[in-house]
């Protein structure tokens, strides 16, 4: 994966941009590592609107996703009123699921300062079951993946914690 926003390869989503607010500066001076969560979760409610699955689906539809695991790697730390850019590429997906992966960069510096991997699940709110994503929102997925498919693999794709 690219070290820096201007190395970016093209197929990436990049349509999130946010900046770091007062409110989420810890006792260290830095971004709190839950905002770093919640700045990323917009991100990928930014690359679900892309595919279509907003609040009018949701309200359409009645149904939604839910992440089901997530696994963030902070290699830097932002502050307050950063400029933060998301990159976002699919690792995989299936016809209930996306393993999504978010890259956030200074945009100040360009650099890489964190990194997460998601595994989200398509869900249907009533019954509170995942279900197969519709055909016109996993066509979209499709051509996302397709598009990113040759792509080398992040090198914190499928870490686990150690020491």
């Amino acid at each position: 994966m690219a070290k820096t926003w201007n190395d970016l390869p093209a197929a990436l989503f990049t349509g999130h941009r946010e900046s770091v607010q007062p409110g989420w500066i810890d006792y260290n001076g830095h971004m709190n590592l839950a905002f770093y969560v919640l700045a990323f979760d917009h991100a990928t409610d930014a690359v679900f609107e892309e595919f279509g699955v907003d609040e009018a689906y949701r309200r359409r539809t009645h149904q939604s996703i839910f992440v089901a695991e997530t696994h963030v790697v902070y290699l830097d730390e932002a502050l307050e009123g950063d400029h933060l850019l998301f990159a976002t590429r699919i690792l995989d997906h299936g016809d209930k699921k996306v393993r999504l992966f978010h890259d956030m960069y200074a945009e100040k510096s360009g650099a890489l300062i964190a990194t997460i991997e998601l595994m989200i699940l398509h869900v249907d709110l009533g019954a509170r079951r995942v279900v197969p994503f519709p055909p016109e929102v996993l066509t979209r997925v499709e051509a996302m993946a397709a598009a990113q498919r040759d792509l080398p693999p992040p090198p914190q794709a499928g870490r686990a914690v150690t020491m």
